[in-house]
């Protein structure tokens, strides 16, 4: 089933931003900004927690999170064993919760408004993954360019 397959790319994709969190030189430059990249490591890291928190676990687990994306960009300096421990727990919640999903579940409308309109779970479900992988992307380009 597709959640099997989003369940292993999720984990694989996370468990890559931890390492090139793990990989910074210097802890501080995971907040470093520049003229040219406005965005921090640090920051884009809170934001694919929050977002996939938000999505998948509070939305279909009902785990209760509550978002607060302007949290997300504006926070700086947390320290980079925190964000590990967030990105491991967010990877538990999409063991815990991507299983879960049924078939009927995968082809309904995805139960939230969101920005793409109205689309299916899958449909959302692979969005998200490509949106993590967009921002895991611009991690890795950050941490090569402004970890010095």
């Amino acid at each position: 089933m597709l959640n099997d397959t989003l369940k292993k790319l999720y984990s694989r994709d996370l468990v890559k931003l931890k390492q090139e969190l793990e990989l910074y030189n210097n802890e501080d430059n995971i907040w470093n900004i520049s003229k040219d990249i406005l965005n921090s490591a640090g920051n884009l890291s809170l934001h694919l927690i929050g977002n996939l928190n938000t999505y998948i676990g509070a939305e279909l687990g009902g785990t209760g999170y509550v978002r607060n994306r302007p949290e997300e960009f504006s926070l700086k300096n947390v320290p980079r064993q925190e964000l590990i421990s967030k990105i491991e727990r967010t990877i538990e919640m999409i063991d815990a919760v991507l299983p879960s999903l049924t078939e009927d579940q995968l082809k309904s409308e995805y139960p939230q408004a969101v920005s793409v309109g109205k689309v299916s779970t899958e449909y959302f479900l692979v969005h998200l993954a490509t949106h993590l992988s967009y921002h895991l992307g611009q991690v890795n380009y950050h941490r090569r360019l402004l970890d010095y």
